[in-house]
């Protein structure tokens, strides 16, 4: 007597499919329970940008530590106008309504300070402080502060308001852009199935998975730091993702229909075969996004933590749910799919003719073809080596908001770098506080010093040191550097007090610096760990080699894109730097989706060279079985993160443009030109793996075997 052994992902999907009502119920109930629970507590977001042992974070503690006006954030009202001493009434009527507001502890009149007029007279603005940082201070109490200022604006007199809590409060979500995704995906994927109620399937899991992602996540902001633009980049990779991969499932699913299989045994192979590609890969992203926990940037953390669990709920969802919706509609899905496949034999469209074409035209000549893959991404890589990280400031907000015209006549009436003041900070009396004042007055690239500001209990003092140039520019970097290392150096070594360089853009280049210094290990790391995994999963030393170097040529290439686009200004983009967690964000989101289609490729190749022992054959086979799918799900991922470029956030306009291009050239020039290259150039050594190794490693197997055993 003889049992066919099963694997887990196999008896999940029995399991799915005998209870598929209840499954679905628990579905329901769940995502359900988490929503309602998560509206009923709300949410409390909040942004952790400190960087221990820094020097701007130590400036930072030093001026809270001792009641300092410059601990908290401020907002600038900026008024221009022709006869600004002819408004003073009207002014001080705003400002002094301001000081009532909450979360405001003082506000500076700029006609008790002639510093706050330009030079010509027409451009002046108050200063009002706020009783924390920007991240932390209710943005609707921002809001109030900007709707009272603005009521002075009219009557020949323009009031703009400006600062990093208004760009807080100004900012938006993703808009329209998952509305306009998802219904690209839903189109894409009605042409690649030619039916609804199938094209459906994929998008209502994943829905099911972000919408209880998203519930999880508001609720555990209550424990845990998560930043604030968590929510839009957990539905920009839960729906990309989720979409994926349902719709590897699926269309395993729809091949086995194809290959004669009845509904039940087609879903239990499909999630015994895709099901652990999706497996597999969701742990590549899941280890790749705990990587960013390794950097220690406290910013980071949380967001890495809530991506990664998204990735976690839709994988779930689709071994679960996806299952389950098939038992519900398969009869339906089977019919459609059989009468479709009939229409296209009778029209003499065989399955996979123009990948298995393609397969053969690289494999005739697979240097050429590796050659110029190769060059065109290294040119497009190129750009990256210049890429400025930092944060981008008012002056790369929409033309017309408010901080941005803040800050733009700032500029035009101090100067370039008013925007962007250095915060200096030491201990010490007077006469420490004034040498460092006159140090930084004669530094070049300093445009003015502030008088001395004592702390509450005068034991810190602080220097305002405005730069010549931008805060973005990158001499104000330098400036910074130099400060720190030859002009601040000498004072302390005269006045034996430590002189720390703080203040927004200091730590704006404090965090783009720590990035660039931890990024090689947590590189090594995601790359170790999923090179490891590969090498477990396919036995073979050089296919995790080469799934690792092309995962980082197509990183490279797709960061070069954002850094000509977003940093040189192409197509119209306003210039400015990169944002510096950009990089490490789209490394670990790619080089885990990258894997997903590495593994579901060279899976499907490994399995016909099991089969045949043909390696020409088995790479042909491979890339018919799954080109088509692979460039469905690479197109649905694409319009799901390019939709993101609409948004009026540049960051996520950055990650959704970054993301795009990523998988546009993962799916589209490595997978159909390189991989098939390089599988046809190592030939049978592909699946080399030393004896020693051999014997060591557990099996772990993707394809589907039926192994029947003696009971």
């Amino acid at each position: 007597m003889t049992q066919l052994r099963t694997s887990p992902l196999a008896r999940l999907a029995f399991w799915a499919q005998r209870h598929r009502w209840t499954a679905l119920l628990l579905w329901v109930l769940v995502v359900g329970a988490i929503t309602v629970g998560a509206q009923g507590a709300g949410s409390d977001y909040r942004n952790d940008f400190s960087l221990p042992g820094t020097d701007s974070q130590a400036a930072t503690d030093l001026l809270e530590k001792h009641g300092s006006a410059q601990a908290g954030d401020s907002v600038s009202v900026v008024f221009e106008g022709d006869d600004l001493p002819g408004e003073r009434a009207a002014v001080e009527r705003t400002l002094d309504r301001v000081r009532g507001l909450p979360s405001v502890t003082g506000v500076r009149s700029p006609y008790g300070d002639r510093s706050a007029v330009s030079p010509d007279g027409d451009i002046a603005y108050a200063t009002v402080t706020l009783d924390g940082k920007a991240e932390s201070v209710p943005k609707e109490d921002v809001r109030r502060i900007i709707d009272t200022a603005r009521e002075a604006d009219g009557n020949g007199l323009r009031v703009e308001v400006g600062g990093e809590a208004v760009r807080g409060a100004e900012e938006g979500g993703g808009g329209a852009a998952e509305g306009a995704g998802m219904l690209a995906a839903l189109v894409i994927l009605v042409l690649l199935f030619g039916s609804l109620v199938a094209a459906a399937l994929p998008l209502v899991t994943a829905l099911f998975a972000v919408g209880g992602a998203v519930g999880l996540i508001a609720l555990a902001s209550h424990v845990f730091t998560v930043a604030d633009f968590t929510p839009p980049l957990m539905m920009l990779v839960g729906l990309g993702v989720g979409v994926d991969y349902a719709l590897l499932v699926f269309y395993r699913y729809r091949h086995e229909l194809l290959r004669g299989a009845g509904t039940s045994a087609a879903t239990r192979t499909a999630l015994d075969a895709a099901g652990r590609t999706v497996f597999f890969a969701g742990c590549t992203v899941i280890i790749a996004l705990m990587g960013l926990v390794a950097l220690g940037l406290g910013a980071l953390q949380g967001v890495a933590v809530a991506v990664a669990l998204t990735v976690l709920v839709t994988m779930v969802a689709s071994l679960v749910l996806l299952p389950a919706l098939l038992a519900v509609a398969g009869h339906r899905i089977e019919r459609h799919v059989r009468a479709r496949a009939e229409r296209a034999l009778a029209k003499g469209r065989a399955e996979g003719r123009r990948w298995r074409a393609l397969a053969e035209a690289v494999q005739r000549r697979p240097l050429p073809a590796l050659a110029a893959a190769v060059v065109a991404l290294l040119a497009l890589s190129a750009p990256a080596l210049d890429m400025r990280l930092g944060f981008a400031d008012a002056g790369n907000d929409p033309r017309g908001s408010t901080s941005r015209e803040a800050y733009d006549l700032l500029a035009e009436g101090f100067g370039p770098g008013f925007n962007g003041p250095l915060v200096v900070v030491s201990r010490g009396g007077a006469e420490a506080a004034g040498e460092l004042r006159a140090a930084l007055a004669r530094t070049d690239g300093i445009a003015a010093a502030s008088p001395v500001l004592p702390s509450e209990d005068g034991a810190v003092s602080t220097v305002l040191a405005f730069p010549e140039t931008a805060p973005q520019d990158e001499a104000t970097a330098d400036l910074v550097h130099r400060l720190r290392d030859d002009v601040l150096p000498p004072v302390t070594a005269r006045t034996g007090e430590k002189a720390l360089v703080g203040g927004s853009t200091a730590a704006a280049l404090d965090f783009a610096d720590s990035v660039s210094d931890r990024m090689p290990l947590f590189v090594a790391l995601v790359v170790g760990l999923s090179a490891l995994l590969l090498l477990v999963v396919f036995r073979s030393v050089l296919i995790p080699l080469k799934a690792a170097l092309l995962n980082l040529l197509s990183i490279s290439a797709a960061l070069g894109a954002v850094t000509l686009v977003f940093q040189e200004g192409w197509f119209g983009a306003e210039p400015g730097p990169v944002e510096a967690f950009i990089p490490v964000m789209i490394f670990a989101i790619v080089f885990g989706l990258s894997m997903d289609y590495e593994v579901f490729l060279v899976s499907r190749i490994h399995e016909e060279w099991e089969r045949t022992r043909d390696h020409r054959l088995a790479v042909r086979e491979g890339l018919a079985a799954t080109g088509k799918v692979i460039t469905a799900a690479a197109a649905i991922m694409i319009v799901v993160f390019a939709a993101f470029v609409l948004s009026p956030d540049r960051m996520l306009q950055q990650f959704g443009l970054g993301l795009a291009v990523a998988i546009l050239l993962d799916a589209v020039v490595i997978r159909c030109l390189i991989v098939p290259a390089v599988m046809r150039l190592l030939g049978a050594r592909a699946w080399w793996l030393p004896a020693g190794l051999a014997r060591r490693l557990p099996e772990v197997a993707l394809e589907r075997r039926e192994e029947r055993e003696r009971a």
